[in-house]
């Protein structure tokens, strides 16, 4: 089952970085194999909001969608991410977001597994690169919409 996790030290504050990725709506924007993204409900429960959005994921012939909870920790710079409805078996993601010397530390990690093999598969081979291209298009996000600091 693919796993990935990764912690990168961005020259972003926590803050901005921890915006970035909660607007899961602008993710067609700029993520590779992202085709939609809608929010179907966000409940804010005061230190936290809970989203369910739906992302429609096209990846050669394949195009699919899956819905997902979405737990935005405001006050403690975390997001997670699990699955709720589409080709997985099982998916789950974290993201957590920390001021450090000059930026901030984002660490990712993601598990899940698809229930069609083929996509599986297909997926195993090129996850790694998958997943890299995924976080170097948040880094060029957070350059498009905060600019590069200077040194």
């Amino acid at each position: 089952m693919p796993q990935h996790a990764e912690t990168r030290r961005l020259p972003y504050s926590a803050q901005q970085m921890y915006d970035l990725v909660a607007d899961v709506g602008r993710y067609p924007e700029f993520l590779p194999w992202c085709a939609a993204a809608r929010i179907r409900s966000r409940e804010d429960h005061g230190d936290h909001e809970v989203m369910e959005a739906d992302l429609v994921i096209s990846f050669k012939v394949f195009r699919e969608r899956f819905g997902s909870r979405v737990v935005l920790k405001y006050s403690q710079l975390r997001i997670e991410t699990e699955y709720l409805d589409g080709p997985f078996r099982y998916m789950k993601s974290n993201w957590q977001f920390a001021d450090a010397e000059a930026g901030c530390d984002v660490s990712f990690d993601v598990d899940f597994e698809f229930r069609n093999a083929v996509l599986q598969g297909m997926i195993g081979l090129v996850f790694n690169e998958a997943m890299h291209r995924i976080v170097r298009a948040f880094e060029a996000r957070a350059r498009a919409l905060y600019g590069t600091p200077s040194t």
